[in-house]
Formats: structure tokens, C-alpha cells, sequence
């Protein structure tokens, strides 16, 4: 695994901590040709049903944020192969988890690297949308955000 230079993932984790979040959350903004890629939510799903988002998932105990990243982006999407981050680029949002936990959710910018796409049963839909189209999604204010961020960085 590539890490991007400049992110201290130990700075984050103690950060959190410091913060009180009990929940920590990755995410990722997989990003080619200008577009980045935007995954429909199942409307079965208990939190945040049938909305659109990021690539993303619960960091399980003792596991740092980018093995969670890798481990997410092989279930959600199918990754695989080495996992290489935007140098210096990390942003993050806090929020109530389903479960009323205090989450931080940490969003990395992702290239794509050209592998299929492959949906867990978590996701019914994908599509690759340019920043500038966000308007035409309902993906979340925060997730918005953290695309800008991305794009402007």
C-alpha cells in the first residue's frame, strides 16, 4: 500500500480521540478522466437508504484508516491491486451515526486505476459523475463538500 505523503494517519487517529468520535468511518474519492465515482445506496438499507455516496465503511477495532480504506474499496467496489492515495489529500466530516454513535468520516482521493467496477449487495447502481453535475445527485451536503475539496486541492 502506497500512503500519501504529508498525512500523518497516526495525527487523525489521535485527533478523533481527542475529538470524543467513537466511530470512525473511511471513504474514498475514486477519480479518472475528471469524473469521480458515485454509488447508489440499497433502498433496503437501514441508514440512509437509496441515497447516493461515496465508496465508504466502518474502521473496525484496531485496524488503522488505510487498511479500512483497502478493505472497503475490495468489498464495496472489487478493488484490488495496490492502493495509492492523492499525496497530502484528506478531509473529513463529523456526524450521528445510525446507531446515535459520534462518527468522523475521513474521505481520501482515490485514482482509478481501470479495474471493472464490481457492486457489493450493499450498492444496486454506479455511475461516474463530474464535480460540476453534483446538482444532479443526492448525494450528501458533506459528501458534496468533500468532492469540492478534492477537485479544488
Amino acid at each position: 500500500m502506497t500512503t500519501a505523503s504529508g498525512l500523518d494517519i497516526r495525527k487523525l487517529h489521535a485527533g478523533a480521540d481527542r475529538d470524543g468520535i467513537t466511530k470512525l468511518v473511511v471513504g474514498a474519492i475514486v477519480h479518472a478522466d475528471g469524473r469521480v465515482l458515485i454509488l447508489r445506496r440499497s433502498a433496503e438499507d437501514t441508514f440512509m437508504a437509496g441515497i447516493e455516496e461515496l465508496p465508504s465503511g466502518g474502521v473496525e477495532p484496531g485496524e488503522n484508516l488505510l487498511t479500512a480504506l483497502e478493505r472497503e474499496l475490495a468489498e464495496e467496489i472489487g478493488w484490488s491491486g495496490p492502493l495509492i492515495i492523492d499525496p497530502g489529500f484528506v478531509t473529513y466530516f463529523d456526524y450521528i451515526s445510525g446507531s446515535g454513535r459520534r462518527a468522523r468520516q475521513y474521505t481520501f482521493g482515490v485514482p482509478h486505476q481501470g479495474q471493472p467496477v464490481v457492486l457489493s449487495t450493499e450498492h444496486t447502481a454506479y455511475r461516474w459523475l463530474r464535480p460540476a453535475d453534483l446538482t444532479d445527485s443526492d448525494v450528501t451536503a458533506e459528501t458534496a463538500r468533500a468532492i469540492r475539496d478534492l477537485t479544488a486541492s
